[in-house]
């Protein structure tokens, strides 16, 4: 059955330069032709890709000046009939358009429901359309430059030649069960063994490249921790580059945990200026060292700030125990620029947060400490939990089938059968149609 003609607002409602209604479906043109007229437009010889500009009819009174623009199927991200109209920028008169297209013929479209028809009608893959969302959403440079490349087909292109690879083995165990008197087998285990065994080491690959997805895709979340007046807020404010913590010489100042980000080498780093961790009769002090030792807890890097123009208080002793099962602890000699008091501390920073002396070197140290090594956004980097753990299990079945040679070939087919399948829920070449709508019910309207 023909998919029906699909419509919806493709753009943020709100006030702005332009708005972008579409339409999806072999009646879009149709419609559009009910509504716009362009001096410069002959319908029966419309040039696709090219932008008219025209009017479309609201009623018989009122009138929107805007652009058109047609993509012919299957020349579209749908694959289908499309049609784009480019209006003034304002919520009232978009929902207009989109409820005089609906007038005339077109349904509201799904979340999703435009990707969604672009996989069907081959497009894109499933990983690819994940990816869509995911760029969409992409809070750093490091998490757009991993989207990217799967969007453009590197992961889909890897698993389809695994799965193409799967084929043929089943090809070749199913000639060997259909002429079980010619003594090939062990020829036939030999060459099946060798091709999972490569495509495990694909998997392989794949999930160590893929190690540092956390903080691609969220960030580090590093917690500034130390006594009070040791400089944690004047710290932040040093390695975000603005005045944003308040500070002053009153101990107990920050009360709550303040968080602020920036982006070092594509990777977000989520700073947590926590409050002074002391005895405190002061009930929202207390609150706020309560939360201090909750962020710690959840930090996956600690920044122990100390001041060098003093001695080592009991406070900070009590807070280096806290630390002490914390396996990312970086020490920071904060108020360099005095006299140094404090005795040393192994692989210690020094630093004055007062002139921002040294704090470029805290994020080095930090993206050093946590990654190892500079991220290789050529290879393919999975920050999408779901395709990572498909692949997990995926390749925990390459590893079983190894462990098989001395299985059956039925019996080897089967775990064949079951690793094509498992690695088809990437790219949607697969049997299950519920994760299909189950992702495509994460886009937005219009999209």
């Amino acid at each position: 059955m023909e998919n029906k003609t699909i419509a919806s607002i493709s753009t943020p409602l709100g006030k702005g330069a332009i708005s972008i209604v579409r339409m999806s479906g072999s009646e879009s043109l149709q419609i559009a032709q009910k509504l716009f007229k362009s001096k410069a437009l002959n319908f029966d010889k419309i040039t696709p890709r090219m932008l008219y500009y025209g009017k479309f009819k609201i009623d018989d009174n009122a009138y929107e000046t805007c652009l058109m623009v047609y993509f012919k199927a299957p020349f579209s991200y749908t694959g289908e009939d499309v049609v784009e109209f480019q209006i003034h920028g304002g919520s009232i008169i978009t929902s207009k358009i989109l409820s005089v297209l609906l007038e005339n013929g077109a349904i509201l479209a799904e979340n999703g429901e435009f990707s969604k028809r672009a996989f069907e009608n081959g497009k894109i893959s499933l990983d690819q359309a994940e990816s869509i969302i995911d760029e969409i959403n992409a809070e750093s440079e490091g998490e757009l430059k991993a989207f990217l490349m799967l969007i453009g087909g590197k992961l889909k292109n890897q698993i389809t030649s695994m799965q193409s690879s799967l084929s043929n083995i089943l090809a070749e165990i199913e000639a060997t069960l259909d002429y079980p008197e010619e003594d090939f087998e062990q020829a036939v285990k030999e060459k099946i063994f060798k091709s999972i065994n490569s495509i495990s080491t694909a998997l392989q690959d794949i999930l160590k490249d893929s190690q540092n997805s956390k903080y691609i895709k969220q960030g580090i979340n590093i917690a500034i921790v130390g006594s009070p007046n040791v400089g944690k807020s004047s710290l932040l404010n040093s390695l975000i580059g603005q005045e944003r913590a308040i500070v002053t010489s009153i101990a107990g100042t920050t009360r709550d945990v303040l968080n602020e980000s920036i982006t070092y080498k594509g990777i977000k780093f989520n700073f947590l200026d926590t409050a002074g961790i002391r005895q405190s009769d002061d009930e929202v002090e207390k609150i706020g060292i309560e939360k201090s030792k909750n962020s710690i807890e959840s930090a996956d890097l600690i920044l122990f700030v100390l001041d060098a123009s003093r001695t080592k208080s009991v406070q900070d002793t009590e807070i280096e125990d806290l630390l002490k099962n914390h396996k990312n602890v970086i020490t920071i000699i904060n108020k360099i620029d005095k006299k140094r008091l404090l005795d040393g501390y192994p692989n210690e920073i020094e630093i004055s947060a007062l002139n921002g002396y040294n704090t470029e070197k805290i994020k080095e140290h930090i993206y050093n400490m946590l990654l190892k090594e500079e991220i290789d956004y050529t290879k393919i980097i999975l920050t999408n939990e779901r395709q990572t753990n498909i692949l997990k299990e995926a390749y925990n079945l390459s590893l079983k089938i190894l462990q098989a040679k001395e299985e059956s070939m039925d019996i080897i087919a089967m775990l064949i059968k079951s690793l094509w399948n498992t690695l088809g829920k990437i790219t949607g070449e697969c049997e299950n149609e519920r994760i299909i709508d189950i992702i495509f019910s994460k886009f937005c309207l219009g999209k």
